[in-house]
């Protein structure tokens, strides 16, 4: 039988330690439901395929492309958002060391550095490195950000 997509499902989702209760469409993404119909547009589309991670947020503190989660999945889960993430040492490091250009990727950046910095005490440049390749911007280098971090782990 097949599922009719625009079947609605009423949830609460804890976002940014809020609770909000939402209608959700069956095929409805994380990032639609964020930006559309909650106003939080930190979270950026992208390449709308789990690529670029303009999108990220954090679900249970561990970073996930909401481009490509079904917003229903969030049930349950602790939804972090950029908007989340208020004056945090990994925010005001990207300040001090220039870590963006254009904004656009920022704050994917951001929440997926906030979540490598939270389930990493002191991670290894190795480990920065790979975390830092699910995320793409195309007008930084990546060397500032890397910066960014490490000034992070330095001070904790």
């Amino acid at each position: 039988m097949a599922r009719d997509e625009h079947q609605i499902f009423a949830a609460e989702l804890d976002i940014n330690n809020e609770m909000k209760n939402v209608e959700i469409r069956a095929g409805e993404t994380l990032l639609h439901l964020l930006r559309n119909k909650l106003s939080l547009t930190g979270a950026k589309p992208g390449c709308l395929n789990g690529d670029c991670g303009a999108c990220t947020v954090m679900v249970d503190n561990l970073p996930f492309k909401s481009c490509i989660m079904l917003a229903i999945e969030a049930a349950g889960h602790k939804i972090t958002t950029i908007e989340g993430l208020r004056d945090t040492p990994i925010q005001n490091a990207f300040i001090r060391h220039f870590a963006f250009q254009c904004g656009y990727c920022t704050p994917g950046f951001i929440i997926n550095c906030h979540s490598l910095l939270s389930t990493h005490i002191t991670p290894s440049k190795e480990v920065v490195k790979s975390w830092l390749a699910s995320n793409i911007c195309r007008c930084t280098s990546y060397q500032e950000i890397e910066e960014a971090i490490l000034s992070v782990i330095e001070t904790e």
